[in-house]
């Protein structure tokens, strides 16, 4: 940033939206934020950018709209992002203590360096480096390890690593604003720094996004990241399978499914119809709410089947004790929670802030918010710069345990009627 530099931005860029954020660390040590902006996307398809131009028009109206408001330069964003060709490998490292049997800085930084520079497979790089834990002589470490005594390090990482084609997009799109692109982090990981406790992370807990182009989740057990995913699928092909099912515009279809629809067409009222507009000479037609319900189950049914392979390859199902926390705008869906628990046999609850960042109320309020505002507090506390996320991490125990992981994203509020055995007219 330009004149301050304590104050960070970071810009959440999601298929539906995107959201820009600033804000620093104030004399309390807590999240302060100082600006918000949001604008609709174009450009990214399923996380994806497809249309450079079109993205970059985006962010850089994004980025001035919120320059307005701070009255200063914005020269570095960090980036929430989950585009589809993102995910996650185990990395594994060793050596011996280089300080007469005391884990040092300079161990744990060398093992961070080499596993930045591990060779991956063809066209694909690595963008996130997240250190899971260690093993000193043969006993685990969760925490820093700096100052214990042991002679062998073995250290554990998750690998976040995207195609190199669509990172080289990302570039392309900053560049073309002008805009030097910082760290990037999963958008998943960022979205459970804002709506995960510690304890939550603590007993087994499952980030679940469903947003408009990707279906994203992280998985938390004892406090570190297990598993993280991005399915390609979201609220977007639901919108798709209503408009083919009805035979209707696309833009009812979005209408229909945010204002009236529910994720289980059992409890959808069977006697309830809402009335689409005929035009250009078609008539009218009318479609029930539970008809609309059960095209939504069937989409919903399938992408949760997805996210069940994936908490399936966390091997640790049985260890999940804290539950699904759910956001993004598809979870707005009545009885998306519900649909949740039957097709995981899990519990679940709706995402709300694991923290009160100081500033506009209505900012930390809105769960369109919650991925930037998670990302925002990891940046501020020195977590999303990887060196120095393990020099800090002993302080950052004694403070509390912030735990050096990300993670959650949510958007739309829906309207439900409560009408009785009315039509009603879609506007």
């Amino acid at each position: 940033m330009a004149s301050k530099s304590s104050l960070s931005v970071v810009i959440d860029i999601g298929t539906s939206k995107i959201v820009a954020l600033a804000g620093e660390r104030n004399e309390l040590g807590k999240l302060e934020i100082r600006g918000i902006s949001k604008v609709l996307s174009k450009g990214i398809r399923r996380g994806v950018v497809y249309n450079i131009e079109e993205a970059a028009n985006c962010i850089e109206q994004v980025l001035t709209r919120l320059e307005s408001q701070l009255d200063k330069e914005i020269v570095k964003v960090n980036v929430a992002y989950a585009g589809q060709h993102m995910k996650t490998i185990d990395y594994q490292d060793s050596r011996f203590t280089s300080e007469e049997g005391v884990v040092s800085k300079f161990d744990i930084d060398h093992l961070y360096n080499e596993a930045k520079r591990v060779e991956l497979e063809q066209h694909y790089e690595i963008v996130q480096v997240i250190p899971t834990y260690y093993e000193i002589d043969g006993e685990v470490i969760e925490q820093n390890p700096v100052g214990i005594t042991g002679r062998e390090i073995i250290a554990n990482y998750k690998l976040v690593i995207i195609s190199d084609e669509y990172l080289a997009n990302l570039h392309r799109v900053f560049d073309r604003v002008g805009i030097e692109m910082g760290e990037i982090t999963l958008s998943s990981l960022a979205s459970a720094e804002a709506v995960l406790t510690e304890e939550e992370k603590e007993m087994g807990a499952i980030v679940l996004d469903i947003g408009a182009g990707t279906t994203n989740l992280a998985i938390f057990h004892d406090s570190r990241l297990i598993h993280a995913a991005v399915i390609p699928f979201g609220g977007n092909v639901v919108t798709k399978d209503i408009k083919e099912g009805c035979s209707i515009l696309l833009k009812w279809a979005e209408q229909l499914k945010v204002q009236y629809g529910h994720a289980l067409g059992d409890f959808a009222d069977d006697q309830k119809v809402v009335t689409i507009p005929g035009h250009n000479g078609w008539e009218p037609k009318e479609i029930s709410f539970r008809s609309l319900a059960f095209i939504i189950q069937a989409r919903l049914e399938e992408i949760m089947d997805s996210v069940n392979a994936e908490i399936e390859k966390s091997e640790i199902v049985d260890q999940l004790g804290a539950g699904i926390v759910i956001t993004g705008g598809t979870s707005n869906l009545n009885n998306f929670k519900s649909l949740v628990k039957f097709r995981t046999g899990m519990d679940a609850r709706k995402a709300n802030l694991a923290f009160n960042p100081k500033g506009a109320k209505e900012i930390s309020q809105d769960p369109d918010n919650y991925t930037a505002i998670g990302l925002l507090n990891l940046l501020v506390n020195e977590i999303a710069i990887p060196e120095r996320a393990i020099s800090k991490k002993a302080k950052r125990k004694e403070n509390g345990g912030l735990s050096f992981i990300v993670n959650k994203v949510v958007q739309g509020v829906l309207d439900m009627v409560d009408d009785d055995n009315e039509d009603i007219e879609l506007n």
